[in-house]
């Protein structure tokens, strides 16, 4: 989402299983959309941000504790794949449903509907062969009621064809409006269980917050034992359900907020004038490209990347977004120590081993903590018999007080 003042540009990428014949997109929109309005955009590029968005793993390695010299190393991993996917209909007077645009935009139709009331809609939309799931009639209500129109989108088979395309690409939308949202109610009614969102936001003035739930920081600069590194999309799922769970499944997630002309460590590079503006950062000028200009990217550009897993029990309204101005970074990063390897023979040796084992053993608890891996299994994969559970904290109040 990129947002500046009333202006909004929407880029969709969903993940959709089953056959593109039976798929469509209904999506509430606050305003007529023209066809010079909608676009569609190569998938490459929410790729692009969502591994330059990504959490970090970052590895430092211990130094001689016999010596000075010291060195590390930073790596980053990220997955995340989506492609995308959309729905469409026709009309009819008797029901007080308006056709107001037909549209077709690469492989898409679309359509832009308004509505009299959302019984008439619905009937319309079950006439053409919508499959409606319960409860439906009272959300459409409610977007009615809000003066909202719906943007639908299917696909057309044969410019899917004569394209090459064999993935769905993401669809944007560029419209004004004061509301800054993103309608998730009518996605719970038919959700095959939680649904899995993520929100990329750019703006000019900084993090982007939920205004209608809470808005909770992962936790990040925490170390972890070695093992994860070959385990850690593993390790970040888990983490997020406990966290979620911690939450009551009520809260949006920041994952990531730092100006988009730098990163420390990269996931991946910036991405550049060129590609923020095709996502929609209208206010910046695509003949000063930043590989062009010889910088490393586009500056006046802050990304926000929220997370978040909902349903209809837990999200019972739409996300409402609000600009804090803040402009602090902010990333998920997760760090491994690697202890020396190497032979030490000096009087320093033996603390740092005494180190090293209270070191690793606060990382195996936290690890539990934070993920609810079994101790016994985290303890096997670090090569230890046991894993000592953490003292309790009281007892170390007074433990230094004769």
């Amino acid at each position: 989402m990129v947002r500046d003042k009333d202006r909004t540009v929407i880029t969709m990428s969903n993940d959709f299983k089953g056959d593109v014949r039976d798929f469509a997109m209904v999506v509430p929109v606050p305003t007529f959309i023209e066809r010079e309005q909608i676009n569609v955009a190569n998938q490459a590029l929410v790729d692009h941000l969502d591994a330059y968005t990504a959490p970090r793993l970052v590895e430092y390695f211990d130094e001689d504790p016999c010596s000075r010299v010291r060195y590390e190393r930073m790596m980053a991993e990220s997955a995340v794949e989506d492609s995308v996917v959309q729905k469409a209909v026709t009309a009819d007077e008797e029901l007080g449903v308006t056709i107001e645009a037909k549209y077709t935009v690469g492989e898409y139709d679309i359509l832009i509907l308004s509505a009299e009331e959302s019984g008439g809609l619905i009937d319309w939309l079950k006439i053409n062969d919508y499959q409606l799931p319960e409860g439906a009639e009272q959300v459409v209500g409610s977007y009615l009621k809000q003066g909202m129109r719906f943007f639908v989108a299917k696909v057309n088979l044969e410019s899917q064809l004569a394209g090459g395309f064999s993935d769905l690409r993401p669809l944007q939308i560029a419209f004004e409006s004061p509301k800054f949202m993103l309608p998730i109610r009518l996605g719970t009614l038919n959700a095959d269980g939680q649904q899995e969102l993520f929100v990329y936001a750019l703006t000019r003035t900084g993090r982007v917050e939920t205004s209608n739930y809470r808005t909770v920081k992962m936790p990040s600069d925490v170390e972890i034992p070695g093992f994860v590194k070959n385990r850690f999309g593993e390790f970040y799922k888990d983490m997020f359900t406990v966290q979620t769970e911690k939450e009551n499944g009520k809260a949006v997630f920041l994952e990531y907020a730092w100006d988009m002309a730098w990163c420390d460590p990269c996931a991946a590079d910036p991405l550049t004038a060129t590609q923020l503006r095709q996502l929609g950062a209208f206010w910046l000028d695509s003949e000063t490209d930043a590989q062009q200009r010889n910088r490393p990217a586009a500056q006046n550009v802050f990304v926000t990347r929220l997370h978040v897993r909902y349903d209809q029990q837990h999200f019972p309204d739409d996300l409402k977004f609000i600009e804090t101005g803040d402009r602090t970074n902010y990333q998920g990063r997760y760090i491994m120590r690697h202890a020396w390897k190497g032979e030490s023979n000096c009087s320093a040796a033996k603390d740092y081993l005494n180190m090293v084992q209270e070191r690793e053993t606060r990382a195996g608890n936290l690890l539990a903590s934070l993920t609810g891996w079994d101790r016994n299994d985290i303890a096997a994969s670090m090569g230890v018999s046991a894993l000592p559970a953490p003292q309790k904290w009281w007892k170390r109040i007074w433990q230094d007080v004769k």
